[in-house]
């Protein structure tokens, strides 16, 4: 099995982490002390979620 079939059957589980980290950064941006973190957190998330499709399409131009 290549990589590229790894990826897609992880892709559920890369988009339900990212989703739960992006929504845990944006919890912690509501707080004003914790701004800064909590968009890197979100920020964090959103790179783990798209992380599949971004590869898929890196990949795909090599």
């Amino acid at each position: 099995m290549s990589l590229q079939l790894y990826l897609e059957i992880a892709s559920y589980a890369f988009n339900l982490i990212g989703l739960v980290v992006c929504l845990a950064g944006l919890t912690l941006v509501q707080r004003t002390r914790h701004r800064w973190p909590g968009y890197l957190l979100a920020v964090g998330g959103f790179l783990i979620a798209a992380f599949p499709v971004l590869y898929q399409m890196l990949a795909a131009t090599a």
